[in-house]
């Protein structure tokens, strides 16, 4: 068969379709990934239910496919991932001409309702979809926390952590196909390990990758702030290896909005843990989000938050305007603000990280800095720094003056600076 898996939503989710692919490979299938041109015998739909937008973005690439179905350009429909797990009863009911609906705990049936066989033996191998020098290395699943607006634990559920020896082992054969950047992923790095030694094993995690042949980079993505291991500061300033980048969600700062929304700490918690931060890995970049228009936030409150992302100035940040959620504790709160207050909050903050990113950028003109080369697109050379995660962050433009290796590293100086562009010359 030709079998062509979409991904819909996070890094998390296109892990999980790289096993896929891996098992369908192994199987004697024909494997492709997002390709829209390909004739597929079966399209595995693998979904995002976090929010309404993404959510709707699902729901119509379902849609689609069950037209496309109906015309016989295609066979079968599977569909799997958040939003199955999340409404598979609803979504049964109203669309029969799916074949079957899968959450995300399922992919040994998903591979079995194709007619295969789910081989254990491939359980830490993958068919990666990302340019072959960088990889994400999901290390856990599910989350112990209860944020009053997140859905994720009842999609997920609890935490699982991956071992260290199956990681070890993902990690080797990754290095062994060309992966020189792993970017460590779950949706809370900070708790890994604690449902298996008891403890939060991160530092320890972060050691052992880092003697893993052919790895030269590992980054952090979303560490929760609450109980973060203090000796990953040690180990970031002390192994070259470990990038000096860390993703810490914030969301807020009023010790209101963090209690009502059930963050678990209060504004003094996340001072100490990000001024700390900076104080032991001064060269640190340090990414985070925000979450505005949360329940009750008055316009006081949205200032304290807007005050402190001016004065801490953050490396890299995104927004989320807040998404009234069914089956979260928020939903029994009255969702008091606006869309349009909510969209006005989120474009003050963005602007003002607009303002901060261009005069971090412009400090960094005459300097230079170790790069990767992701790609080449016309005239340019696109890579990045180890202070920047692909697709997410800045990204260094070198004009073609040699020829350089897509996932070679190379040295470059900085002669010119945007909002999210740097623009260098190899030394």
């Amino acid at each position: 068969m030709n079998i062509n898996i979409i991904t819909l939503g996070c890094s998390k989710n296109l892990v999980d379709s790289e096993y896929l692919l891996r098992q369908f490979k192994s199987a004697g299938h024909r494997v492709y990934h997002d390709n829209p041109d390909i004739k597929a015998d079966a399209v595995i739909l693998n979904t995002c239910g976090f929010i309404l937008d993404a959510k709707q973005e699902s729901i119509d690439a379902i849609l689609q496919y069950v037209e496309e179905k109906k015309a016989g350009r295609i066979r079968k429909i599977i569909v799997m991932g958040c939003l199955s797990e999340r409404y598979r009863k609803d979504l049964e009911q109203e669309l029969p001409e799916v074949d079957g609906f899968f959450g995300v705990w399922d992919h040994r049936h998903v591979v079995e309702a194709l007619g295969a066989w789910y081989d254990p033996a491939l359980s830490n191998d993958r068919l990666t979809t990302t340019p072959a020098h960088y990889a994400y290395l999901k290390i856990s699943e599910g989350c112990n926390r209860q944020c009053a607006f997140c859905a994720i634990p009842g999609i997920r559920g609890k935490q699982r952590s991956k071992s260290i020896p199956d990681l070890l082992e993902e990690a080797s054969l990754l290095a062994g196909r060309g992966t020189r950047e792993l970017i460590l992923i779950a949706q809370d790095l900070t708790n890994y390990g604690i449902d298996l030694q008891k403890r939060r094993d991160l530092p320890d995690l972060l050691e052992k990758l880092a003697t893993v042949d052919g790895i030269e980079w590992i980054r952090m993505h979303y560490a929760y702030p609450t109980g973060f291991p203090e000796e990953v500061f040690r180990i970031m300033s002390g192994n070259p290896k470990i990038c000096n980048y860390l993703d810490i969600p914030v969301q807020h700062v009023n010790n209101r909005i963090l209690k009502s929304m059930n963050r678990g700490h209060d504004r003094k918690v996340l001072e100490d843990l990000l001024y700390g931060l900076r104080k032991n890995v001064p060269d640190v970049a340090i990414r985070t989000t925000a979450l505005v228009g949360f329940p009750g936030e008055t316009e006081a409150e949205f200032d304290e938050l807007y005050k402190f992302i001016s004065e801490f100035r953050f490396d890299r940040l995104g927004v989320f305007q807040y998404s009234h959620e069914e089956d979260t504790p928020a939903y029994k709160l009255a969702d008091t603000i606006p869309p349009n207050v909510k969209q006005e909050r989120a474009d003050r903050i963005m602007e003002l990280q607009q303002q901060i990113s261009l005069e971090l950028n412009s400090s960094k003109i005459g300097k230079s800095y170790r790069v990767i080369i992701d790609a080449e697109e016309d005239e340019f050379y696109i890579g990045r720094t180890e202070y920047d995660s692909p697709e997410v962050d800045n990204e260094v433009l070198i004009r073609k003056s040699k020829t350089l290796q897509t996932g070679e590293f190379y040295q470059v100086r900085i002669k010119d600076a945007g909002e999210f562009d740097l623009f260098g010359e190899i030394i």
